[in-house]
């Protein structure tokens, strides 16, 4: 009995001692780039989730890079990871977009995204759902959408100035929430019964979180506010099949015609998903990077100067300086556009850009297996190497949508107003961005 028993015990150590080996060597037709695949299944996640009031380069990978080089490996939930900080093998990526790398994002993502999202999708199906999105939020709809972009603009910023404070993050969330959920879904805040952007902030809270679905925990928390807002769009679709109208007037229509051709490749499944992460990207990304807008101009007055006088110089090559802006001079705005583009870079609510290895690919003497995920940073600046806007040749839909509005609040900000630091300001990344006490401004409007 006993040495039966003592058998089996030595036999599962070998077992366990093997898979442990193997967690932690991973096999590799060549050699993989240094690092540490942490503990077994957990891999380095927790170290991935640290809190840090870092701006900049997360301490996760600043302390990796130090140790092991600009390419390192690692485990993050479960899935074995390559990171790359190394600017060529971050244009190689992007270059090999569709042949040696796909889109790719944590399961975690697609949980909370839906299995249908717009960034998970491949091929004909993606290409398909960009268009339709660029019908949206194309250039030439841009145009006739800037004066909207600027009307609110200028009446929120008009309304903050007559209060003691406002909290930018909230403020500019709430206000291109509104703009966005109008020309998607036609929706009123002040209007309808249920409030649709309470459910995405119970959502962000646990966007970029340790996934443990347990109530009390944020992914939790997070995945019951998709449910939530989720229910609420099925809603308003099934209203609107139920009540059409003779003229497009929003996205919905525009969803609901092609869910009724005979020959569509749509799914509701699939617009609802698209809808969900639309309504999200547009208003979270976007006053994130506003409320870093807001936050670094007041830290560097020189770059506000510059900033001020691009916008004031729009104003004085006018013939009529109270007219509206035109898109040409939107489309002048250099240096506020690279403003925006550091900033966006800067404020990035996803950590890096995620593929994964189609085949087995070799680069600079190292090998990455097939199947294993890449996750990209950047840590020199927006360069060709690196889009603040997504990534390679799926560059972000709503990348020009982002762009307007944060140019014309800019644009609507600095030429007529002036802002105050009141309180909060501070940074936290988890690694998404956040900022936990808000930042507090009181904006009063200039001296005319």
């Amino acid at each position: 009995m006993f040495s039966v028993a003592f058998c089996i015990g030595v036999l599962l150590i070998m077992v366990i001692t093997n898979w442990l080996y193997n967690w932690w060597n991973p096999k590799c037709n060549g050699v993989l780039p240094p690092g540490s695949m942490g503990w077994p299944l957990l891999g380095e996640t927790f170290h991935f989730f640290a809190r840090n009031t870092s701006s900049d380069i997360p301490p996760f990978v600043k302390n990796r890079m130090q140790r092991y080089g600009p390419i390192f490996k690692t485990s993050l939930v479960g899935r074995p990871v390559i990171v790359s900080t190394d600017a060529d093998l971050n244009y190689f990526i992007f270059q090999q977009e569709g042949q040696l790398f796909q889109s790719w994002y944590p399961d975690t993502f697609t949980e909370i995204f839906g299995k249908q999202n717009v960034g998970s999708l491949h091929g004909f199906m993606y290409k398909y759902l960009k268009n339709m999105v660029l019908n949206l939020f194309g250039p030439e709809s841009l145009k006739k959408m800037l004066p909207e972009v600027e009307q609110a603009s200028s009446v929120n910023l008009k309304r903050w100035s007559n209060r003691t404070t406002i909290d930018v993050k909230d403020a500019t969330a709430q206000m291109i929430f509104d703009l966005t959920a109008k020309k998607l879904i036609s929706y009123d805040s002040e209007k309808s019964p249920e409030n649709l952007r309470e459910s995405f902030v119970a959502f962000i809270q646990g966007l970029i979180s340790f996934p443990l679905d347990i109530p009390g925990t944020a992914y939790h928390k997070c995945l019951q506010g998709r449910k939530k807002a989720m229910k609420m769009l099925k809603n308003m679709l099934q209203e609107r099949r139920e009540n059409p109208r003779k003229i497009r007037s929003d996205f919905f229509d525009y969803v609901l015609e092609e869910l009724q051709r005979k020959d569509t490749v749509l799914t509701e499944a699939i617009a609802l998903d698209l809808m969900f992460v639309l309504l999200f990207a547009s208003f979270e990304t976007t006053s994130l990077a506003l409320t870093l807008a807001v936050k670094f101009l007041q830290e560097h007055p020189l770059v506000l100067k510059e900033l001020t006088e691009e916008h004031e110089a729009i104003i004085k090559r006018r013939e009529n300086p109270d007219s509206g802006l035109t898109w040409s001079e939107y489309k002048s705005m250099k240096f506020t556009f690279q403003f925006i583009n550091e900033t966006v870079r800067l404020a990035n609510i996803v950590p890096g850009i995620f593929r994964k290895t189609l085949r087995e690919t070799k680069f600079k003497g190292y090998t990455i297996p097939a199947g294993w995920a890449i996750m990209g940073i950047d840590t020199n600046g927006a360069s060709r190497n690196f889009m603040a806007f997504g990534g390679g040749m799926r560059f972000c839909v709503g990348t020009d949508f982002t762009k307007v509005q944060m140019a014309v609040f800019l644009h609507s900000l600095v030429t007529k107003y002036k802002w105050k630091a009141i309180k909060g300001g501070d940074i936290l990344r988890t690694p998404g961005l956040q900022f936990p006490n808000g930042f507090h401004v009181h904006i009063f409007e200039k001296d005319k």
